[in-house]
């Protein structure tokens, strides 16, 4: 009895690892084309944009020194506000580069769709934090 189930056992990790090697084996095919032809149509647009804001909204709720970082810097003179912007990430770097990652995808999207999805009024914000 144990020595079927140890070949039962084997062949299950057997069929594991095959798929798991598999599924890689198409990821690395696929990333190429991914790469090469992003999903520009308007659904995805949509998709990628209100998750962006989900994030950031569930990310300022439980950082609340950045979420007013970031409305005082949205009162501010430009010149003033990129200063409190710059000096809030060199004091917060752990926060500067969490928040720079979940804005990321916008600009990748921006870049690679040609669309606009940050308020022009607050781009200059965005590259400072993306660059």
């Amino acid at each position: 009895m144990k020595i079927a189930e140890a070949a039962g056992t084997r062949r299950t990790l057997g069929i594991c690892f095959g798929t798991i090697a598999a599924g890689l084996a198409a990821a690395v095919i696929a990333a190429p084309v991914a790469v090469a032809a992003p999903d520009c149509s308007q659904g995805n647009i949509d998709a990628t944009v209100a998750t962006a804001q989900g994030q950031i909204q569930g990310y300022l709720a439980t950082h609340p020194a950045g979420q007013k970082m970031l409305m005082t810097a949205a009162m501010q003179p430009r010149a003033q506000a990129s200063a409190t912007l710059q000096a809030y990430a060199q004091s917060n770097p752990q926060e500067y580069q969490e928040f720079t990652g979940i804005i990321a995808p916008l600009g990748t999207l921006q870049k690679q769709c040609g669309v606009q999805v940050i308020p022009p009024q607050y781009q200059w914000a965005f590259d400072q934090f993306v660059g």
